[in-house]
């Protein structure tokens, strides 16, 4: 049985989320990539990791797809925090603004996402990567599929 899984069993998607952050375990996006999440509410997810060398790209800074799955994954647990146990949802378009190099001295980068509006067929939602200085990495906004299980 996946994670996913043994949280959904006829629950809606916030009290999904509030059970997998209760239980301590990450998906296998997070664990590959070494971020956690850290918060959940009614239409808003935030993420949280420490870009390291396992992220890095040849060009010697993070590789744009740590910021990418960070802001994504944002934007998506926002939107799965607003379904209803007989919905499901998936990311049909992300656009990423890239404002700011990262590197392994960046700190801890938070995600923060929020859902814009939803309804029965579309969620359209945002994130902002953010260090802990308050700077601004990157931003994203992301278009979901929202459907039945």
């Amino acid at each position: 049985m996946s994670l996913a899984d043994e949280v959904a069993a006829g629950q809606d998607g916030l009290t999904q989320l509030r059970m997998l952050l209760a239980s301590g375990r990450k998906p296998g996006i997070a664990k590959s990539l070494d971020f956690d999440f850290v918060e959940v509410d009614a239409g808003r997810a935030v993420f949280a990791g420490t870009p390291g060398e396992h992220a890095y790209n040849p060009i010697g800074s993070v590789h744009g797809g740590y910021a990418a799955t960070l802001l994504d994954s944002a934007c998506g647990c926002a939107t799965h925090s607003k379904l209803s146990p007989t919905q499901a949802y998936t990311t049909l378009e992300l656009k990423v603004a890239y404002h700011k190099a990262i590197t392994r001295d960046s700190g801890v980068l938070r995600a923060e996402g929020v859902v814009l509006s939803i309804g029965r067929r579309a969620a359209f939602a945002e994130a902002r990567l953010v260090g802990a200085d308050g700077k601004l990495y990157a931003s994203a906004t992301s278009t979901l599929l929202v459907m039945d299980r």
